[in-house]
């Protein structure tokens, strides 16, 4: 059995823009790519709202991915692939980094996982996914805390992103190439869940 950690934020939890709620376990992209994947497979779901990638939020603990990926690698080895799914919450306004900072806080989860799988025997692949766009008129949602700059950090993911993937020798898929996000702007409708699974599934298969 091929074991996949996917580590992200509310859209690999797999929140609900209609009403906070999330998404059944058959709607939500890792609930849906497990069923395509089949019994060889086995997908972990490791996803938290607002988790960021290397932000430190003063206000929400335990949130910041490269604090936590290595004891996470500890839990759920051994691991054949490592998909990563963050930098949303990284495009707070609060944060003021640009797409580039956030992706090299991609970089050093990248890294800290390399390092980890020098002295652990194990070698998982892993896939960096840029996360899907901010939706315009973000500044005017409920959640109150992302700006206009925030909506542009994020269509610059992709580039910063497949840079990222190709330094450290990675494999690279941009969510926002078929998936996009519901009402509130941030979190990925059923739609984009079923088509997210879809692609990585076959993403998937020929990486392991």
């Amino acid at each position: 059995m091929k074991n996949i950690l996917c580590f992200g934020d509310s859209n690999t939890f797999g929140s609900n823009p209609h009403d906070g709620t999330r998404w059944p376990y058959d709607i939500r992209w890792t609930g849906r790519l497990q069923m395509l994947l089949g019994h060889e497979y086995r997908v972990i779901e490791e996803g938290l709202g607002g988790r960021t990638a290397a932000a430190a939020d003063p206000h929400v603990p335990y949130r910041r991915g490269l604090d936590v990926i290595e004891m996470l690698l500890e839990t759920h080895k051994p691991l054949d692939l490592i998909t990563i799914m963050l930098g949303t919450n990284d495009a707070k306004a609060c944060f003021a980094g640009s797409a580039r900072t956030i992706a090299w806080g991609c970089l050093k989860i990248i890294e800290t996982i390399q390092r980890w799988s020098m002295w652990s025997g194990n070698s998982p692949e892993i896939l960096l996914i840029s996360p899907i766009r901010i939706g315009k008129g973000a500044e005017n949602s409920a959640f109150g805390t992302y700006d206009e700059t925030s909506v542009a950090r994020s269509e610059a993911f992709a580039e910063e992103y497949r840079t990222i993937a190709k330094l450290k020798g990675v494999h690279f898929f941009d969510a926002a190439a078929v998936a996009s996000p519901g009402p509130d702007l941030l979190h990925m409708d059923a739609d984009s869940h079923k088509a997210l699974a879809e692609a990585l599934a076959k993403e998937i298969r020929s990486i392991i």
